[in-house]
């Protein structure tokens, strides 16, 4: 049985082999017959027996895709502006080849610092490309310098008969001339409409823009993207590379995904999908299966330049709440704030010293604003919001956020491991944080700014008495570290203490602030320091020379 099985799987293998071998024969004989007829141009060969074909008069019953493509197609429209050239200006670039993404609205509201994490997707930054931003109208992603005419291309949606339309904020960012061309305009046609800017929100890259219209114009349905989900079908509609009204599908890939971390993406939760979007799709819908919009594609992550499976689309419940402020007689959204700055993403450790588990701790409260005129401090860790326990930054920023200027919230919150709560009343958080930013460039002038975070990159508070008792110290806490500074490189971290530097004790901030004053460049620094968690476990000694 053996020998026969080995006979079999012989004759297997040979006949596979004679199998590619005659597959090779026939190609050198079909090269010897090709050459023959290229040589024989002068005979005619006859295809009397040749039937001509026919086209099959059939139809494929439409599909859903179908329907709300022409559903919501003519009110898609494709929007083409103009950057006139600023004196003086030159393009920049990341050294991996990309044009640097414009950032979004530094200092906003109860603000997450977590720079650290976003310097640390340094790469996922420059591989995140949006939609807009140069984009050759012939096609192609080159982009022009600032001192060159710039001519861009994005998407948008009609959502009022009267000419208002909803698109992206970079899509319109500077733009010198935007002209909108409608789905029933001829391509050979000029640019289109002139549209004026109603207003935009730069926080969550929304814009509102209007043509003037004799006749009333089609609009798209706002759906519901709190009642959509992951695998849900979605179908998009734009003009990616200027080819309007290109229709894709995909399905919902996640929800509230942040891609952009710290305080410049904390009012951006978007959709993801798989559905094809391009350079050219910016501003333009993602539709669910009943035809309604449920995003607004704003970004891509990508390798290339293009399309690799994951877009971003803006959820459209948050779409409706920017527009309708843009459309009001201030034309801006207006957010509450208390006026704090805050870290996420810390380590348990930070907790079990502070004795919280869900909250916020306090790294920064703004000098004037209303956390500080109700008594909060940096440190204190907030815990709740009337009452409610906040889960973390982003419970935090959405709940305050929302709240209208000139109201009342009473904000529980834990120092010292006792709780307490305090009633605070909420800020506009443009003005908070645009004083605040002031103030910081007045210190600035007059060199009054904290030399720890001038020289080393941290921010440190004195222990109170009763943690100096407990833990049997004296020192500083280090309350913040920034992300890149000299304490970052040399591994310091929230809430170890500081004990000593350069042999020189540390038990004030006084101390503490005149041994930082008197460093210099090309100086030795070294830090004693003590783990809270841990005291019992002796002095770190970590240092540096100071660049």
């Amino acid at each position: 049985m053996k020998a026969l099985m080995e006979r079999l799987r012989s004759r297997r293998l040979t006949s596979v082999f004679i199998v590619l071998s005659t597959l090779t024969l026939a190609i050198v004989v079909g090269s010897f017959a090709a050459h023959g007829v290229r040589g024989s141009e002068d005979k005619q060969v006859s295809s009397s027996d040749a039937t001509p074909l026919k086209i099959t008069n059939s139809s494929v019953p439409p599909n859903e895709f179908v329907r709300i493509a022409k559903a919501a197609g003519p009110a898609v429209v494709n929007i083409n502006t103009t950057t006139l050239p600023k004196q003086g200006a030159k393009r920049k670039q990341n050294p991996h080849g990309f044009i640097t993404p414009k950032p979004q609205n530094p200092g906003d509201d109860e603000e997450d610092d977590q720079q650290g994490q976003q310097d640390g997707q340094g790469n996922f930054q420059d591989f995140f490309n949006r939609f807009f931003g140069g984009q050759n109208p012939n096609g192609g992603t080159g982009q022009e310098p600032d001192d060159h005419v710039r001519q861009a291309l994005g998407s948008g949606f009609i959502v009022d008969p009267k000419g208002y339309i909803i698109t992206n904020y970079h899509v319109i960012e500077k733009a010198d001339k935007i002209n909108v061309k409608l789905s029933t305009d001829a391509d050979n046609d000029d640019d289109g409409t002139p549209a004026v800017v109603i207003g935009f929100d730069k926080a969550t890259d929304i814009a509102v823009i209007k043509i003037e219209t004799k006749n009333p114009l089609p609009i798209v349905k706002i759906g519901n993207s709190d009642n959509t989900n992951v695998g849900d079908w979605v179908e998009a509609i734009g003009s990616p590379f200027s080819l309007s009204q290109t229709v894709t599908a995909g399905i919902i890939s996640a929800k509230n995904r942040t891609i952009e971390p710290g305080a410049s993406g904390q009012f951006q939760h978007f959709i993801q999908t798989d559905a094809a979007i391009n350079p050219g799709n910016s501003g333009g819908p993602l539709l669910n299966m009943n035809g309604e919009v449920i995003g607004m594609n704003t970004a891509i992550f990508t390798q290339s330049a293009g399309y690799e499976g994951i877009g971003f689309a803006m959820p459209s419940n948050t779409i409706v709440e920017i527009y309708n402020d843009l459309i009001s007689p201030s034309h801006k959204v207006t957010r509450g704030s208390i006026g704090i700055q805050f870290r996420e993403g810390l380590s348990s450790s930070v907790g079990r010293v502070y004795g919280f588990k869900n909250g916020v701790i306090i790294s920064s409260v703004t000098p004037g604003g209303p956390a500080e005129k109700a008594g909060l401090k940096n440190g204190d860790v907030i815990v709740s919001i009337d009452g409610r326990n906040i889960k973390d930054g982003d419970d935090l920023v959405n709940d305050i956020a929302s709240r209208r200027p000139g109201s009342s919230v009473r904000i529980g919150y834990m120092r010292e491991g006792k709780a307490a709560d305090a009633a605070v009343t909420i800020g506009d958080r443009d003005k908070i944080f645009a004083d605040s930013d002031k103030a910081v460039v007045e210190k600035d002038h007059d060199e009054q700014v904290e030399p720890g975070e001038t020289k080393l990159g941290i921010v440190v508070h004195e222990l109170s008495a009763a943690a100096s008792a407990k833990l049997k110290l004296s020192g500083v806490t280090i309350a913040s570290v920034r992300s890149g500074s000299f304490a970052d490189l040399q591994g310091l971290a929230p809430g170890l203490v500081i004990v000593r530097i350069n042999r020189q004790p540390t038990a004030t901030k006084a101390q503490y602030d005149a041994i930082v004053s008197k460093l210099k460049s090309g100086d030795d620094v070294v830090f004693e320091i003590v783990d809270p968690r841990n005291p019992a476990g002796g002095t770190n000694y970590i240092g540096g020379t100071l660049q």
